[in-house]
């Protein structure tokens, strides 16, 4: 069964970027370019998972919905 994960990129102030899986607490990577953050964070969640089914946890921790908001700023 294939499911799918909502990862956020972050470019890093120290160059490189941070990958962040939000339904699975404390599931974080990083990588020097986008494509080995997104690498490294499926390695993660992997493991995230396996460790969560080791410990009688459900395999989504959290249900994660993105959302836009708009508003004005002065600037």
């Amino acid at each position: 069964m294939q499911q799918s994960f909502t990862v956020i990129l972050t470019k890093s102030d120290e160059g490189g970027f941070v990958a962040e899986c939000p339904s699975l607490p404390g599931c974080f990577s990083q990588g020097e370019t986008k494509a080995e953050a997104l690498d490294n964070i499926r390695e993660a969640i992997i493991l995230s998972l396996e460790t969560r089914e080791a410990e009688g946890l459900p395999a989504h921790g959290l249900h994660v919905e993105i959302a836009e908001v708009q508003l004005a700023v002065n600037g």
